[in-house]
């Protein structure tokens, strides 16, 4: 049985509230994040490249007026997926990984989340080079994503 598109605040808090706050500019994050011997790399360059994919979609979602809400979505277990879009034109997913690969575990808060709303789109972006699918769930290398964002959208 399909559940119906879910509202605003379904997909923005889901089963758990929470708030995800995504810097105003990857550059500015990355110069005042502190760093010390104890950050790996992934503890930087993950969430940076996330801010980055956040500004590009809000940036295209406001010039091109598609009028999505954007939304962050976590389960009460922790399945979560990065980047929400939820509006007439549908319900978008997308989840951002800093890795040359994909694993099994990155894609679970996706298929979580279609599991939820089938009728989603959904999209795992990573550093890799090999575009395919996973069931579902589009894996676009970034460089790719951000080019087409506008007609993904």
């Amino acid at each position: 049985m399909l559940k119906a598109p879910p509202s605003s605040a379904q997909v923005s808090g889901c089963s758990a509230t929470h708030r995800k706050f995504y810097l105003f500019n990857v550059g500015v994050f990355r110069a005042v994040r502190p760093r010390g011997p104890l950050d790996a790399v992934e503890e930087i360059e993950g969430p940076a490249i996330e801010s980055l994919v956040f500004q590009e979609v809000r940036a295209i979602n406001d010039n091109l007026g598609l009028e999505y809400g954007l939304h962050y979505w976590r389960t009460t277990d922790g399945e979560e997926v990065d980047i929400v879009l939820y509006g007439a034109r549908g319900i978008r997913a997308i989840e951002v990984k800093r890795s040359n690969r994909v694993r099994a575990d990155d894609l679970r808060g996706l298929r979580a989340f279609l599991d939820d709303y089938p009728m989603a789109r959904a999209w795992l972006v990573y550093t890799g080079t090999r575009r395919y699918h996973e069931g579902a769930i589009e894996i676009v290398p970034l460089p790719a994503f951000l080019t087409e964002l506008g007609d993904l959208l």
